[in-house]
């Protein structure tokens, strides 16, 4: 197989991308990606609904499962972080004791790990509604809703918050690229 530019090796990472449902997660992850990738950089996507469907397979949506469904693709993470692998991690994690918990796995190991608040107001993730999970729950044909009626923990003190709503698309990856190269995860 050809690469059309050699692998960069450099230190694996883990950008933790957490927010609402359809706040922009993960286009933003897709649109670093895309920036490491073409700057040789291995890079692996963990998205939340593809870990969901094989992962975590089974789990519901209550406080644990959703806990362990954290705690299991932030092991997966910092494995694959610690092995030289910018790991993007779209989740929505809504509860700020699990994502601690993955934040400290990574302290342990000595690995990188930045937490990104994508910011977006629910009313815009709302209109956006990607998945159509804001108008089902407005029907009334789901509840569990993170940020409408289940809990969303926002973070405190991340690393970064991207507003996505107010920012590109490229601008949103421009600004976590400059702050991996900050951190010295590139």
């Amino acid at each position: 197989m050809t690469h059309d530019r050699p692998c960069t090796c450099g230190p694996g990472a883990t950008v933790w991308l957490t927010g609402l449902p359809s706040a922009g997660k993960t286009t933003v992850a897709g649109a670093l990606a895309d920036r490491l990738r073409a700057d040789g950089r291995r890079v692996e996507i963990l998205d939340g609904d593809e870990i969901r469907a094989f992962l975590s397979a089974g789990l519901g949506f209550s406080r644990e499962d959703r806990d362990t469904n954290v705690r299991r693709i932030g092991l997966v993470a910092e494995v694959l972080a610690r092995n030289g692998i910018t790991v993007l991690v779209p989740v929505i994690a809504p509860y700020a004791d699990a994502r601690e918990e993955v934040r400290r796995r990574h302290a342990r190991s000595g690995t990188g790990y930045l937490e990104v608040h994508v910011a977006t107001p629910v009313e815009v993730c709302s209109v956006r509604d990607v998945k159509g999970l804001y108008a089902r729950q407005a029907a009334g044909e789901i509840s569990g809703l993170t940020g409408v009626d289940d809990p969303y923990e926002m973070p405190v003190d991340p690393d970064a918050r991207i507003a996505a709503h107010e920012l590109s698309i490229d601008d949103s990856a421009d600004a976590l690229y400059a702050l991996l190269g900050e951190r010295g995860l590139l």
